[in-house]
């Protein structure tokens, strides 16, 4: 699949689509699913893996906010009407199946109630892709963090983690001590734990406390694209415009060599800002061991394919493979 067909052109495609909707009311209904999951079928050999904990995780992992329709629209507000309308919960349903005949056996991501019901019909109809949740419920609500915890634990969690905003405001605020509780309180229940972060003094406290996290989930791409903040912008470790989610990639890299535990970086494509071909081969060659992706169902294919290339590429990289 080309870039013009890519999830960067998701918005071209999707007004396309919708201007000629009227004209092809009468035409017979589209066969796109059938032919995705046929393809996917042809092509489903299991993507590279590596080791979380004990689970055994592609290195393309499917990313969760377009699933449970979240998106980051810097400063276009119609793009949020337009994924809703796009990703119903059919849609999201299909892109799972999708990824997993491609070759991906797991997926990440927030524990809404729509998105619950769809992974729960997924697996009680033979779905085995693995999941790893997480909650943004208030930590300090520790009776409906529990609960939420206990959920994830009861609906299936393969692995849990906790959301990066949560640990970027605490130790912003110095008192990582809530986040240390909170994982004491998960890794009761035997499942493989993460702890998420954008900000990188997450992660750097974590192993300055030596926190018994399994994996970590951390934020990372490169300024080389359009809309990435100039020099002296990054004061945040986040922004919608200009668009970036890791303020300091050379930094993050540096450290990340230290870190023996799994990463999964994400962000990876600021957004949508860096295409696949460019964004997974920055991160597999600059030590990520896993890249959380953002997928519509018909960025899937080429996705896996550049996974794939991208991993076999990146086997003299600096970090050794920490899984």
């Amino acid at each position: 699949m080309n870039d013009q067909l890519s999830r960067r052109g998701f918005i071209q495609n999707s007004v396309l689509a919708t201007t000629g909707l009227a004209a092809g009311a009468a035409m017979p209904a589209r066969t796109d699913a059938a032919e995705n999951k046929s393809t996917a079928s042809a092509s489903n050999k299991l993507l590279p893996t590596g080791k979380i904990g004990n689970l055994q995780v592609t290195r393309l992992i499917l990313g969760g906010n377009l699933l449970t329709r979240y998106h980051h629209g810097r400063d276009l507000g119609y793009i949020r009407k337009l994924v809703q309308s796009y990703n119903t919960d059919s849609k999201v349903r299909e892109t799972i199946e999708l990824a997993e005949a491609s070759g991906i056996n797991t997926l990440s991501v927030n524990i809404t109630p729509a998105v619950c019901r769809t992974l729960n019909d997924h697996r009680k109809n033979g779905g085995k892709i693995q999941w790893i949740l997480y909650t943004t419920t208030n930590i300090e609500n520790t009776t409906r963090y529990d609960t939420d915890i206990q959920k994830m634990v009861d609906d299936g969690a393969d692995a849990i983690y906790i959301w990066g905003v949560q640990a970027d405001k605490y130790v912003a605020e110095n008192n990582f001590g809530v986040i240390s509780k909170t994982l004491e309180r998960i890794k009761l229940h035997s499942v493989p734990c993460g702890m998420g972060a954008h900000d990188l003094a997450a992660v750097q406290q974590c192993e300055k406390d030596k926190l018994p996290v399994d994996f970590y989930i951390k934020t990372l791409h490169h300024h080389r694209y359009p809309t990435a903040p100039r020099t002296g912008e990054a004061t945040r470790n986040t922004s919608e415009v200009p668009g970036y989610w890791c303020r300091n990639p050379e930094e993050t890299v540096a450290f990340m060599k230290t870190v023996e535990k799994p990463w999964i970086a994400f962000k990876v494509m600021a957004a949508g800002a860096i295409p696949p071909k460019d964004a997974f081969p920055y991160v597999f060659n600059n030590g990520g061991d896993f890249v959380l992706a953002g997928m519509f169902d018909f960025d899937v294919a080429e996705d896996c394919q550049i996974t794939r290339t991208a991993v076999a590429q990146a086997q003299g990289r600096a970090r050794p493979w920490r899984t």
